[in-house]
Formats: structure tokens, C-alpha cells, sequence
């Protein structure tokens, strides 16, 4: 797929994935050749080469410093900057075939969860010399594309077919999608022509999916205010990612 996409001309820069792609490693052959940088999820028994030989992905971040560690966001969360500890080590080309002169980077990319400790590993790869920041950036993408996954079940039942062919599977995924990126096309334009009001949040998908249910496929069954309870849903949501937000901001300053 990523193939056919690359090769019909889609712009990109960087490919996420999970482990499932990150063992895969004629996956990072072919986009090492086609020069796309990569951030992929490993396991900890993953072995990687260094110029001791191959070791494992937790064997290597073991021996990381403390000063090597850096805190960074990997993006925006529901409370607040999503905050882990990275470290990164490069290590040399898996194939022992770079040219001397070539700019293309490998790296292990270790992430530590802040309050249990829990880590987690990256294969890099770059064409150019990028920094940690960038890294990370692309890590969390990966989670933005899941969550979009997630809330395409919730909002537009992606997953509630209940068929075994391809071709009805297909036409239900479609329309499932098309409803998905209406609610979010909807979202977008409100959000640029009508900026929410001080002290509420802007319109969410799961909002417009609420009101549109209420005021055209259900609009009888509604006895409450629907306009007004919305405002109360977004006013609390509104209150309470501030005080997220403040709270970290808080913690931050301490630590």
C-alpha cells in the first residue's frame, strides 16, 4: 500500500508505525531506498546493531546517562501536553553498506514514561541529520492517526459491519469514512468562521454528531433545550482542560 502510494506520487516525508511494521524490515528497506525517514515501534528484545555487535533495544537504553534523557511533548492530549522522557543513540547502517560521504541517519529512539517508568522503542531513519524534537513530533503523529481510528468507530461505526465479503466490507468502510470526514470538514470550517465564545471549547466532531442527531434525525424526542445544553457540555469541558492544563503547568514548574 505505502508502495503504490509513494509510487502514484503522494508527497511524503515520514512513515509511523506501530510494531507490527517496525519488525518488518523489508518495510524500512524500501523506504531507506525511496530516501522517506521512518519512526517505527519495536520491542524491547529487538536487536540492533552497534559497533559491538547486535544488542537489544533495552540492553542499549540501559546504559543511556541520566543527562541523555530530555523531556518533551509528543503533542496536545485531553489533559494537557503529553510528556515523556526520550533519549536517542544513534547507531550505525543495519546493512554495513553506507557510503562515508552520505548524510542518512539511524537511530534508537527510547521513550519513558514519567510516572511508571515504562519505556518504549523507535527504529529512526533519516536521510539528513534532523533533531530529537522532530523525532518525537513524528512519534506522537502515529497517535493522532489511532485516535482518528478510534473516533471513526464511535462516531460513524467503522467497525459495527457485520458482513464477509469484500465488496460490502468496502461500501460500508466508505461510507463509514465519508461520514468521519464530514463531521470533521463541519468541525474545521466552524472553527475558522466561528470561533467559539470565551469559556467554551470549540465544536468537537462527537458535538456536531450530537446536535445533528437531535435537530434532524430525532428532533422529536427532545423536550430539554438542545443549544443550551450544549453550551453546558462545552463550557464544563472548557473548564476542565484548563484545569488540566494548569495542573501540569503547575507539576512542570516544580520539577
Amino acid at each position: 500500500m505505502l508502495t503504490r502510494a509513494l509510487n502514484a506520487g503522494v508527497p511524503a516525508r515520514w512513515v509511523a508505525g506501530d510494531e507490527v511494521y517496525g519488525a518488518d524490515p523489508a518495510l524500512r528497506a524500501e523506504l531507506e531506498l525511496r530516501g522517506v525517514g521512518y519512526v517505527l515501534a519495536i520491542g524491547c528484545d529487538r536487536r540492533i546493531p552497534t559497533a559491538a555487535g547486535m544488542m537489544r533495544a533495552d540492553e542499549i537504553t540501559a546504559s543511556v546517562p541520566t543527562r541523555a534523557w530530555q523531556r518533551l511533548s509528543a503533542g496536545p492530549g485531553a489533559k494537557g501536553q503529553r510528556y515523556y522522557d526520550w533519549a536517542l543513540i544513534p547507531h550505525p547502517d543495519p546493512t554495513g553498506q553506507a557510503d562515508p560521504g552520505d548524510t542518512a541517519c539511524w537511530w534508537l529512539l527510547a521513550r519513558r514514561n514519567r510516572d511508571t517508568g515504562e519505556l518504549a522503542y523507535y527504529r529512526c531513519y533519516c536521510p539528513e541529520i534532523v533533531p530529537l524534537r522532530e523525532l518525537v513530533r513524528v512519534a506522537g503523529r502515529r497517535w493522532t492517526v489511532e485516535e482518528s481510528f478510534q473516533a471513526a468507530k464511535g462516531l460513524a461505526g467503522l467497525d459495527e459491519h457485520q458482513v464477509r465479503r469484500w465488496t460490502p466490507w468496502r461500501r460500508w468502510t466508505l461510507l463509514s469514512m465519508l461520514a468521519h470526514a464530514l463531521l470533521a470538514v463541519i468541525a474545521a470550517r466552524e472553527h475558522t468562521d466561528r470561533p467559539a465564545p470565551t469559556g467554551l471549547i470549540a465544536l468537537t466532531c462527537n458535538e456536531i454528531r450530537r446536535l445533528f442527531t437531535i435537530f434532524v434525525i430525532e428532533p422529536a424526542r427532545v423536550l430539554a433545550c438542545p443549544q443550551a445544553w450544549s453550551d453546558w457540555r462545552r463550557r464544563h469541558q472548557h473548564r476542565a482542560r484548563t484545569s488540566h492544563y494548569q495542573r501540569q503547568q503547575a507539576a512542570h514548574a516544580w520539577t
